[in-house]
């Protein structure tokens, strides 16, 4: 690198960017990992604390109840949460939350905006640590979410330990017992290192929900039931009401909403299958609303152009406002995706309809009667892409609307 390369650093939190990178490996070096201290953690006050997980929407619904036992437990520290604007909706309003601190990760893949990303992520280092957080607590575990814990030089950082080796599933829940050969197993990236403090992993073989909770007896939290309340804003609500009155769905009309999107390819259900579930509902007097991310506006064109009446939400909404639909419906059906997660913590009568992916691990907390799966020897094998399955998806294409609608009407009547 040249002189003059040199003398224009950009600059964060009071020193140059390229002193951050010498800092946290001195850091890492020195960090005491492992189980040591965990009595004194248990008893030990501390004053501000952030929790670091900024994606995906399931995961940061995931996450709700560790805040909770975290105000539980430090009933006057500042308390703030390391997340993505998108999400940041979901959680800003809960009463245990001090502030939202936010990493616009999505700008870095903007045409135009990447050097103002730049600025403005040097600028979220700052804010770190200048808070001067005492206890950091990553339930990401990627090499992002643990610099971040480093980077804000708090004495006390914890993280998942590293990753396990995957044992056969067997759950009372579902009867699922294949080794998926992907999937969560621990802290990635050596994410691990940066942690003064390790949360053991016993088992892969748990809700991620009780997962997460294991960082209780690190720090002495409650034992009480997870709480996974969402508390939205009540312009999310207002604006909601508003989209489905312009649609002619007034507030008497009992609705159903289908959420036909997902990340994963191999996760979606169906064309076919929701189209047939709206018109079932649209025939028995129902209203029915589609609703995703921008992302999911083909799916769910398709899905409304095969259900007549079906009113199409899809992109209009923003995490906390498809929160507020999923509120207002009767009943919700989706894949397994983050709006499964928001129906099950608002308490929603839902159906979840699963192929590739465990439910007993990332299914509707508690609720197995919510999940339609085929008892496939190959399913679950947490396979992302199409071209991966050799068995032309027939976990999903042979789940029937008919399947659906069954159990959906089982829901509902459980329900009242």
């Amino acid at each position: 690198m040249n002189s003059s390369a040199q003398v224009d650093r950009p600059q964060a939190g009071g020193y140059n960017i390229y002193e951050i990178g010498s800092r946290v490996n001195g850091q890492i070096q020195t960090a005491q990992t492992g189980d040591g201290g965990a009595s004194e953690l248990q008893s030990a006050e501390f004053s501000r604390v952030l929790l670091i997980k900024p994606s995906a929407l399931g995961d940061v619904v995931h996450t709700i109840p560790v805040l909770v036992k975290l105000r539980a437990r430090y009933p006057g520290a500042r308390i703030d949460w390391l997340i993505t604007p998108e999400n940041a909706e979901i959680v800003r309003c809960h009463p245990a939350l001090s502030n939202v601190v936010l990493f616009a990760r999505r700008d870095f893949s903007k045409p135009g905006r990447r050097w103002r990303a730049l600025l403005a992520f040097f600028g979220l280092l700052k804010q770190i640590r200048r808070t001067k957080y005492d206890l950091v607590i990553d339930m990401h575990g990627q090499v992002r979410s643990a610099f971040f814990a480093m980077v804000s030089g708090a004495r006390v950082r914890i993280g998942f330990d590293r990753p396990i080796k995957r044992e056969l599933t067997v759950s009372t829940e579902h009867d699922l017992k294949n080794v998926p050969k992907h999937g969560w197993r621990g802290a990635r990236e050596g994410s691990w290192i940066a942690y003064t403090h390790r949360i053991p992993i016993p088992t892969l073989d748990v809700h991620a929900i009780d997962r997460y909770l294991w960082v209780g007896p690190l720090l002495g939290l409650d034992d009480n039931a997870p709480d996974l309340t969402i508390h939205l804003p009540p312009e999310a609500v207002a604006k909601v009401q508003r989209l489905l009155e312009e649609r002619g769905v007034p507030a008497s009309t009992p609705l159903v909403v289908l959420v036909p999107g997902t990340i994963w390819e191999t996760k979606h259900w169906t064309i076919d299958g929701f189209a047939g579930v709206a018109r079932t509902f649209l025939d028995d007097g129902f209203a029915v609303a589609l609703a995703g991310t921008k992302r999911d506006q083909r799916r769910c064109r398709q899905i409304a152009a095969a259900a007549p009446g079906a009113c199409d939400l899809s992109g209009k909404t923003t995490r906390a406002e498809l929160a507020a639909l999923i509120r207002r419906a009767e009943v919700a059906v989706t894949n397994d995706s983050g709006s499964m997660h928001v129906a099950a913590s608002l308490g929603k009568p839902m159906v979840s309809i699963f192929g590739p992916t465990n439910p007993v691990h990332i299914g509707p907390y508690q609720r197995p009667e919510s999940v339609v799966r085929l008892d496939l020897p190959c399913s679950p094998c947490n396979y992302r892409r199409l071209s991966q399955c050799p068995f032309d998806h027939a976990c999903m294409k042979q789940v029937t609307p008919a399947m659906v609608v069954e159990r959906v009407q089982k829901i509902v009547a459980m329900a009242k």
